[in-house]
């Protein structure tokens, strides 16, 4: 009997992702070529495997047992391969985290990772998605939320500190009294762990009533228009260390409320940490975090 392991292959790949169009940008393929080859394996094995949730694929009650059975021997074919051609994947590592944070603290920071592992190929996938571990390839993740995840490491990536920030051309820096952000629109991120509404409960105040708001789904966003001078925006002093350094950004508060949270986890499996290549960005996450601590001290935001 013919077995179709290019079919079964494919398959796999895009039961992992979870997408038809993923599995074909990772098989340097079309997405309709991979349609094809999951409905010739369908139609080999007289069953369906896959059903269509909009741009995403989910697996049938009969997908999911044919891709249980074969993961593990289709992933002893794919390292065996990689081995074969002399492409270790020892030596790719494969980061997920949001896109502010990539965009804002990781990119700036990977030139020293490269310089110091020049045999590493890096794959910085931006996303706010959770990684499922068990079916997606990706090594370690910085994840926004509460860090609980239980049966995971988790490390905190910093404590972050939580201050209002507004272009010195709206509201010139530590001017001002809190109740200036009554009179300036509020940029908010909506996804956001510290709000304006919780900022000001905190401080035992009420936010105000008649509030013009401006709101954005993703921090860089929020930032970008408080640089613009859109209004007066709540962030992480992580996520804006550079508009803040640079004087773009300042707060307009003569005294600045401590509000702290720590909102970016490092993640992965514990048995990733066996490897090499996650312990070794792992280490140099911590190193880079003490440089943004002394960074942030001196800017007299520690």
């Amino acid at each position: 009997m013919h077995i179709p392991i290019k079919a079964i292959s494919v398959f796999h790949m895009a039961a992992k992702l979870g997408s038809i169009t993923r599995a074909a940008e990772e098989l340097g393929v079309t997405p309709s070529a991979v349609s094809q080859q999951i409905q010739s394996l369908e139609t080999r094995l007289g069953t369906s495997l896959t059903a269509k949730v909009g741009r995403n694929i989910v697996l049938t009650e009969a997908g999911t047992r044919y891709f249980s059975s074969i993961t593990e021997e289709m992933e002893r074919i794919t390292e065996a391969t990689q081995n074969v051609r002399g492409r270790h994947t020892a030596t790719m590592l494969t980061v997920r985290a949001t896109p502010t944070l990539s965009n804002s603290w990781i990119l700036p920071r990977l030139g020293g990772f490269l310089a110091a592992y020049p045999d590493f190929d890096v794959r910085l996938d931006a996303t706010t998605e959770p990684t499922d571990f068990t079916r997606e390839a990706v090594d370690v993740e910085i994840r926004h939320g509460e860090g609980r995840w239980p049966g995971m490491f988790v490390e905190g990536l910093a404590d972050e500190r939580f201050i209002p920030v507004a272009a010195p051309s709206l509201v010139a820096p530590r001017s001002a009294e809190i109740a200036v952000l009554h009179d300036h629109r509020l940029i908010h991120s909506v996804k956001a762990q510290v709000r304006w509404s919780q900022w000001f409960a905190r401080l035992g105040q009420e936010a105000p009533s008649k509030q013009r708001r401006l709101l954005f789904d993703r921090s860089h966003m929020a930032i970008d228009a408080a640089v613009r001078g859109l209004g007066i925006a709540l962030e992480s002093t992580l996520m804006m260390e550079r508009e803040l350094a640079d004087g773009r950004l300042a707060c307009p508060l003569v005294e600045v409320p401590e509000v702290r949270l720590t909102t970016q986890w490092i993640v992965c499996p514990s048995d990733h940490l066996r490897q090499r290549k996650v312990r070794v960005f792992i280490d140099w996450l911590r190193d880079e975090r003490q440089r943004w601590l002394a960074a942030v001290a001196e800017l007299g935001w520690a």
